[in-house]
């Protein structure tokens, strides 16, 4: 038998050496590239090349390759346009020279204000006792309405929400509400949790800037980095926003097919490319993941495979990666499809698997401990399998 088809690239995502999950575990669960970022370099600032080697060495000592970064973050003078958002941007370019003068040059970031990924709880229990991320309406409102107390905020839930994150509000206990401000707030690796008073600042910002405001700005990045991606090779993959629709009165820009139709057209050079997360995409409860993979396809430089439950009024859970709305098995065909188009595999990793077994009993990152992406890896290498069965020839 002949072979006809490129593997994808088997990546997992590592939060460095202070990471409970090791290289050696990465190991054991199969990838062969690493996803990792410079947590400790604080938002803006430019990355060393020493800093660069030093976490490259590690993970090459270890026999595996840093795939890509995952992420050099926007700074929000970026995503405002502040008038230091310049000086932000030479930083960033300089951070991008220094990661492809130490060959790494697939670079993932989001462009989601304030916040990044955003859930309400984070120990959702399954009924096999496995705990899962998991975004509630009612609890978002809960939080906007009486912690946050952001104005206008009434206008933006149905009646029903607002009555049943009422009823909901009035027997939650203290720690409860404290917990739920924890999680909403929990912000991104090498942040501190964001105060509720910068968070109502950045609100009032963002509503003078507006979505047309936002898609600007990204626009005005991106063609500001353009030069130095297209010198150095660097592929930007715009991470998809997640939840892919406003909260808390910010706006998102890249939640739908028409948000990355915007996005391509306007930048359409070939270093701007989209993590396509079929999870964050998954949420939508208008969105066609398979449709807009079909729009993105050339410029999917990276893809984040996990799988969501919606219920009626589209709060979601992280289901297991094989389960869900998102129908997996066309999805991975339609990768595999695409990467076959390829002379370098598309690089993927299996995104926020289930907290269970062992890791029950110990703390790790949010949706990033070991086992559950273990067996996520695990069913995603066995569904490409089975998908490519039938590209064998005789």
């Amino acid at each position: 038998m002949k072979k006809i088809y490129n593997n994808l690239e088997q990546t997992w995502r590592w939060y460095g050496p202070s990471d409970p999950v090791s290289l050696q575990d990465v190991k054991q669960a199969g990838a062969t590239g690493i996803v990792t970022a410079l947590h400790h370099i604080a938002h803006g600032e430019i990355w060393p090349v020493e800093d660069i080697l030093e976490r490259k060495s590690i993970i090459e000592a270890a026999g595996l390759t840093w795939s890509v970064v995952e992420s050099v973050p926007v700074h929000e003078a970026i995503k405002t346009r502040r008038t230091d958002a310049d000086q932000y941007i030479e930083a960033y370019k300089a951070s991008l020279k220094n990661l492809s003068a130490c060959g790494i040059k697939t670079v993932c970031y989001n462009f989601m204000p304030v916040l990044d990924w955003t859930r309400t709880q984070l120990d959702l229990e399954m009924k096999d006792g496995s705990k899962a991320l998991y975004f509630n309406w009612i609890d978002l409102a809960i939080f906007d309405l009486y912690i946050l107390k952001r104005d206008r905020a009434v206008a933006d839930y149905p009646q029903s929400v607002l009555e049943r994150a009422k009823a909901k509000y009035e027997i939650l206990t203290v720690g409860e509400l404290d917990d739920l401000r924890i999680n909403v707030l929990m912000g991104i690796p090498n942040e501190k949790e964001i105060e509720l008073e910068t968070l109502r600042n950045s609100i009032y910002e963002y509503e003078k800037i507006g979505v047309n405001g936002l898609r600007e700005n990204l626009v005005y990045f991106l063609s500001s980095i353009a030069g130095v991606c297209e010198s150095e090779g660097i592929k930007m993959t715009i991470h998809p926003d997640d939840p892919p629709y406003p909260i808390l009165g910010l706006p998102r820009i890249a939640s739908t097919v028409d948000d990355f139709n915007y996005i391509l057209s306007n930048v359409n050079e070939p270093f701007n490319g989209v993590c396509f997360c079929t999870g964050s995409l998954g949420a939508g409860v208008d969105n066609n993941v398979l449709e807009i993979f079909s729009v993105v396809k050339n410029r999917v430089y990276f893809a984040h495979l996990r799988n969501v439950t919606k219920d009626e009024d589209g709060s979601f859970y992280e289901a297991d990666h094989l389960d869900g709305d998102v129908d997996m098995y066309r999805v991975m065909k339609a990768l595999i499809e695409e990467n076959n188009q390829r002379s370098t595999p598309i690089p993927f990793r299996p995104d926020h698997g289930h907290q269970m077994l062992d890791d029950l009993l110990k703390h790790s990152n949010p949706g990033y401990s070991a086992i559950g992406r273990l067996r996520g890896l695990a069913e995603l290498r066995g569904l490409e399998m089975g998908v490519t069965g039938r590209l064998f020839e005789v």
